[in-house]
Formats: C-alpha cells, sequence, structure tokens
C-alpha cells in the first residue's frame, strides 16, 4: 500500500506490472493485493518546474539490493529476492522521466530519487501554403 506525508494531487501509484488496463488500476489503488509482500514505508514526494524529488524509507536494505527501473512515466522500486526485507512500489508520473539525467541516492536507510521532468519536444512543421 502507498503511504506518503506529501501527495501531489498528479501523482499516481502505479500497479507493478508492465500493461496495467483502467480497471486494473482502479482496483489496485482501492484493494491492496496481500500477495504483494511488500511493507508500508514512509514515503514524500515533492516537485518543481524540473524535477520530482521521491524519498522513501527502506531501513536494512543496501543498494546493491535495490532495483529501480522507469519506463516513460512510471518508476518502479523493488529489493532483489536476496534482500532481508522485500519492497515493491510503483509511481505514475503526469510526465515522462528524463532517465539519463536522473539520479538515486541512498543514505541511512533513505532512497531519494530525483527524477528528471523529459521536456517535450515540438515536432510541428510549418506548412507552406500555395
Amino acid at each position: 500500500m502507498f503511504f506518503a506525508t506529501t501527495r501531489p494531487a498528479t501523482l499516481r501509484r502505479a500497479a507493478y506490472v508492465p500493461a496495467m488496463h483502467a480497471l486494473d488500476r482502479l482496483l489496485d489503488q482501492a484493494l491492496p493485493s496481500p500477495s504483494e509482500g511488500t511493507k508500508a514505508c514512509r514515503t514524500e514526494v515533492t516537485s518543481d518546474d524540473a524535477v520530482w524529488t521521491l524519498s522513501l524509507d527502506v531501513p536494512g536494505v543496501n543498494k546493491a539490493q535495490l532495483n529501480i527501473q522507469i519506463e516513460g512515466q512510471v518508476v518502479r522500486i523493488e529489493t532483489l529476492a536476496d534482500a532481508p526485507r522485500q519492497y515493491r512500489h510503483g509511481f505514475e508520473l503526469p510526465q515522462d522521466i528524463d532517465a539519463s539525467t536522473s539520479v538515486a541516492k541512498l543514505e541511512n536507510g533513505v532512497l531519494t530519487l530525483t527524477l528528471a521532468k523529459k521536456q517535450p519536444v515540438d515536432t510541428s512543421t510549418r506548412l507552406t501554403i500555395n
């Protein structure tokens, strides 16, 4: 289950499956799955014009035991099987994430993700009138 001390209206918890339909997303938000095996952890989210900052408490886990994946506007965080504690969280942000300039840092049991907002590229073409 997702807990946030600061939760902007633009952040949604994403289910931890690659292909998610609207009904699945609704059910995931309404009914937490007991089979996920995740522990609740404190999560803080802040945002500015350039980045989102996610901070999650993941005590007892080192950086080698964490797996972070970014796909479009979804970020998934999970511990590997050999970790002493199991965490699995997914977040869907309102805008694509620029993974090449995003940064993850683990310090004193707190994972901090600085996720850069991908700036939309203008692909419009001016059409000449004949």
